[in-house]
Formats: C-alpha cells, structure tokens, sequence
C-alpha cells in the first residue's frame, strides 16, 4: 500500500532499511513527551521487531523528499469480548516542521483502513492528559475518550517481583 499526498509525500508500510528513519521518529516522540532519556530501541531492535521471522509490530510512515517525516507504530491486540484481533497505536509523531499537512490524519485513516479490510472493530491507543494537541486531534478524526479506563503498568522491580512470586 503506498499513497501519493497531495503535496507529494508518500505514505507506505515501513520496509528494512526503514529503520534509523522510525528510530529518529521515536526519539524526537520521547523529547515531545518530556522523557528525552528514555529511548532504549536501537536500528537492530526495530529490525528484529519489525522485519524479524516473525513481525511483532508493524509502521506506516509518511516520506517526503527521501526523508522519513511521520511515522504511525503499531501492533495486534485481541478482545476477548469481540473475538478478534484490533489495532493497538503506540506512537503516532509528526516532526514539527511537517506538522498541518494531514500526515497525521493520513497515517490514521490507513490504520482505519487496516482496521476495516481485516474486519478488525477496534483502533486503539493512549495519549497523555496535558498533551491538548494531540487530544484535539484525535477528538477531530471521531476518536472517543475511555475515561472510565486507566492505563496499569509493572517495570523494572516491580515487575521483577510479581514475577518471583
């Protein structure tokens, strides 16, 4: 699947060779997000994750003039309640100077569209709460708030420690 914008940007599923392009992506997400240190992915953990024997996440990405300018990353979740698979968005980045294009409503609309050819019912992801943006954004498209969920989440010794129980 590859899409020429209207500015002549191409949206495509990533491909190896991809990689630095994504990484570059993720690491300019984390500043924006406040949290410039906590990148440990490298170009040969996307390789792997990515392109390996057997793909754990997938990424679509806008291009322009030979530069990788947006990136959506995502993965298969599964509902226990629909019985299928979904879409589980865990970063959406724009580099700013790109930003007001519609690259970032294009990388959703083809997740949507994954979304509908695999008859999968659900598109999901988090955003953080101060970032206003980006909840505009999403409000925009017809995204709904699960304000009655909370994200939980086990690291470092914690997660050491439930797993020695």
């Amino acid at each position: 699947m590859t899409t020429t914008l209207p500015d002549g940007a191409v949206l495509r599923a990533a491909r190896p060779g991809d990689e630095a392009g994504i990484l570059a992506c993720i690491q300019a997400l984390a500043v924006y997000e406040r949290e410039p240190d906590a990148v440990e992915n490298t170009v040969e953990l996307l390789t792997e994750t990515l392109f390996g024997p057997s793909p754990r996440a997938f990424a679509h990405l806008v291009e322009r003039a030979g530069r990788i300018v947006g990136i959506a990353l995502w993965f298969h979740t599964y509902s226990t309640w629909t019985g299928r698979q979904g879409i589980w968005l865990e970063d959406l980045f724009v580099f700013d100077d790109h930003r007001g294009r519609g690259y970032g409503k294009a990388l959703m609309a083809a997740l949507a569209a994954v979304c509908v050819e695999r008859g999968y019912p659900r598109f999901e992801w988090t955003v953080l709460d101060w970032n206003a943006p980006s909840i505009a954004f999403y409000r925009s498209i017809g995204a709904v708030g699960m304000e009655e969920w909370t994200t939980q989440r086990l690291t470092g010794d914690a997660l050491g420690a439930l797993a020695r129980d």
